[in-house]
């Protein structure tokens, strides 16, 4: 896996990606690492993983992902295409949908659009967890790791970055 691509298919992908995002590019982690692992092969579920991470600790939107994704396939021209073709066109489309949807802000389908939407959301966001748990975990004692901190989530009221420090914990003390 290489890591080049053309910036025309770059710029074309994520296009087409963005249309999905609903709920934000955390919503399409799935999708991108269709396209960029399996699809396309511009990288391994490695690296995805990490530019995944990078973008993570990165100060900023989480839309940073598609920046770092354009960047590893096609350098700079890359990065900023991806991340335009990313934003610029749901964007628009959402600035527009914004407008119409305040003036039927009363009406029962725009509630029942918005319900059902929700739902999608909530579906992919799981789905992208998923997807990064089975890219990262590579033995037990990582399952383990994620299968805790899923608990710990669930069950306490403590903060997920307490739950990242556990992993990291694990990770520096050779257990992972």
């Amino acid at each position: 896996m290489t890591g080049r691509g053309s910036l025309g298919d770059v710029i074309l992908q994520f296009f087409l990606v963005s249309f999905l995002a609903i709920g934000g590019a955390n919503a399409v982690i799935p999708e991108l690492h269709r396209m960029a692992v399996e699809s396309h092969q511009w990288m391994s579920d490695t690296t995805f993983t990490d530019l995944f991470a990078i973008a993570q600790v990165t100060p900023g939107p989480n839309v940073i992902l598609v920046t770092l994704i354009g960047w590893y396939v096609a350098g700079i021209p890359g990065a900023i295409g991806a991340t335009l073709a990313m934003c610029v066109p749901v964007g628009t489309l959402a600035f527009a949908l914004t407008r119409i949807s305040h003036r039927f802000r009363d009406a029962p389908l725009r509630f029942a659009i918005q319900r059902g939407l929700s739902a999608l959301t909530i579906g992919v966001i799981l789905a992208s967890a998923y997807i990064l748990m089975r890219a990262s975990d590579i033995n037990w004692q990582c399952y383990a790791v994620t299968g805790i901190s899923v608990l710990g989530s669930l069950l306490t009221r403590r903060h997920p970055l307490w739950w990242i420090g556990v992993g990291a914990a694990a990770g520096a003390g050779g257990l992972l």
